[in-house]
């Protein structure tokens, strides 16, 4: 019988193939794709994400436990029906137009998908409109705008603007984050929130939706 619980440790230490290989054991025994997904991968995120926190984990840590989550979520996804998937919420996420800056965006986006959260990831160089667009299209709760130049971090303040001129801004939270911004910034241009990296992120979003 698999010891499934070391599933979540997997996940923690990023052992990709060792995750795997449980993951396909536990589904033989007849474990559902969500009671995997709630009850060991997303407690293998959230178990990094605290190590992290404690200091006991870093960067790499983080990017590996994230690789490792999404080699198991792509064993699941086609086992599970159409919108069956429970999440915490949608979220949109883009490096603002301009900046062609990803890695961290892309660490965040993977921690908020590993916890739970569904991520529509725009990638790089977003306008203000795409943003509108895909808030519409998904039906979005979190808007996240990173950037890592101080060329483009002010873009971030049109983005809402663009937002607000939509009707939008009384049905999306927005969170921000990059090197060159902070909690100051965050205020000024109105977001709702500034995170400082990928476990951050994940604590804010739940916060902004009032998830516990």
């Amino acid at each position: 019988m698999a010891d499934s619980n070391k599933l979540i440790e997997f996940i923690a230490t990023g052992k990709l193939e060792d995750a795997k290989n449980l993951l396909n054991e536990t589904l033989a025994e007849g474990v559902s794709p969500q009671e995997i997904i709630d009850n060991y991968l997303i407690k293998g995120m959230e178990t990094v994400g605290q190590r992290f926190e404690e200091g006991k984990a870093f960067v790499p840590n983080l990017l590996m436990a994230a690789r490792a989550m999404k080699a198991c979520m792509d064993i699941l996804k086609p086992l599970m029906k159409e919108g069956s998937q429970k999440t915490l919420g949608t979220l949109v996420i883009g490096t603002v137009k301009g900046d062609l800056h990803d890695i961290g965006k892309n660490l965040v986006a993977s921690m908020l998908e590993g916890c739970g959260f569904k991520v529509i990831n725009l990638g790089v160089d977003v306008s203000g409109e795409q943003f509108v667009n895909a808030v519409k299209e998904n039906n979005a709760q979190i808007v996240c705008l990173s950037a890592l130049l101080t060329t483009t971090m002010n873009y971030m303040e049109e983005v809402i603007k663009t937002i607000e001129k939509e009707g939008l801004r009384d049905k999306v939270k927005i969170m921000i984050g990059g090197a060159p911004v902070n909690q100051e910034f965050a205020d000024k241009i109105g977001a709702d929130g500034y995170s400082s990296n990928a476990n951050e992120a994940v604590i804010l979003a739940k916060k902004v939706l009032n998830i516990c």
